[in-house]
């Protein structure tokens, strides 16, 4: 195979503020132990374009907006290459990759805990170009093999599901307990599925009536979030809306005693709660929840347990641009598949 690159690639960037599609960016920089994937599908999907700022009115909060690099999390695509490292192996192979990287020495590290790495970095989001580009760059270890049983508009997929199944390690379930999942987003369109079988009932809420018919189809109950009371009746409500408010409403919702479950990138930018006295008084228990186990959503894709192709709501180009971000910035969206 020649695995040779071209110095300059298609890659769609961001400059902190304006977005664009650049015909002539350099191709990455290799360190040692790194690979050359050349994505094959890119998901993108409201986050993305928060992420670049093309829709600061959407009322969804996350503190990475101003990202300066080549933009996207989720992909699939072919290892080319491997730089010096005994992982040569991958070359040829179609893999998924974990958008977080680590350092391997400090002592989240070494202690077992790489997701949070002191000096990680996060594709597409925080110190490391992403996947809407002809190739991105990761760390071989943060490479998983994709089985010839999955195809790439699942694989794309990966990742929105390992964060939807981290949560559910992260959770004890006991009895037959009440779950309200808030967002009509992928991740939590995926995690209604992944909670529903886990002997509960599941609900969820969200404000787009035209992303409900997922749930009719999932046979998973749905209703629109200004429709419900905020009784404090839920067991446990977990917020995949992406908004301050998710979180007033969360703590709400939930009875004394309940879990509220973050999955929400809040910070500076967004208008938080000035009443967190529920979280006292109510001896609700907050659990942040953030990426998952790569191998784990590979498994649960190839058995065919959990529906992603339900999530596609528009296919694009990467020759198409900004145009990419604004379609999945539509409140209709719920994710756009780029092929590059």
């Amino acid at each position: 195979m020649n695995c040779a690159m071209t110095s300059v690639m298609r890659a769609l960037e961001s400059d902190g503020s304006t977005v664009r599609l650049n015909a002539s960016r350099p191709t990455p920089e290799l360190q040692p132990g790194d690979a050359v994937v050349r994505p094959t599908r890119v998901a993108a999907s409201a986050l993305d374009a928060l992420i670049a700022g093309v829709d600061q009115a959407a009322g969804v909060a996350n503190r990475l907006n101003g990202f300066i690099g080549v933009l996207g999390r989720s992909f699939v695509g072919v290892v080319e290459r491997v730089e010096n490292c005994a992982s040569n192996d991958l070359v040829g192979k179609r893999v998924v990759g974990s958008a977080v990287t680590w350092c391997g020495r400090c002592d989240m590290c070494t202690a077992g805990f790489r997701m949070h790495c002191r000096h990680r970095t996060m594709l597409g989001i925080h110190g490391r170009d992403g996947c809407l580009a002809e190739h991105l760059t990761l760390p071989a270890v943060n490479l998983h093999v994709v089985p010839n049983s999955i195809d790439d508009d699942c694989a794309v997929f990966a990742n929105y599901l390992a964060a939807a199944l981290q949560t559910a390690r992260q959770l004890t379930i006991q009895g037959r307990p009440y779950i309200t999942v808030l967002g009509d987003g992928p991740l939590g369109l995926l995690m209604a599925q992944v909670t529903a079988r886990m002997n509960a009932s599941v609900r969820l809420l969200g404000r787009h009536q035209s992303k409900f018919s997922k749930c009719e189809k999932w046979g998973i109950k749905h209703r629109h979030i200004d429709e419900v009371g905020r009784r404090a009746d839920q067991d446990i409500v977990i917020d995949c809306s992406g908004s301050a408010d998710g979180f007033t409403t969360a703590m709400a919702l939930a009875r004394p005693r309940g879990t509220v479950v973050l999955k929400s990138l809040l910070g500076p930018s967004a208008t938080m709660p000035a009443d967190l006295s529920p979280i006292v008084l109510n001896e609700l228990q907050v659990i942040g929840s953030w990426c998952g186990p790569l191998n784990e959503a590979i498994t649960e894709l190839q058995c065919g347990n959990i529906d992603v192709v339900s999530l596609i709501s528009r296919r694009m180009r990467l020759d198409e641009g900004a145009a990419i971000l604004k379609a999945a910035a539509r409140p209709d969206t719920i994710t756009v598949l780029v092929d590059v």
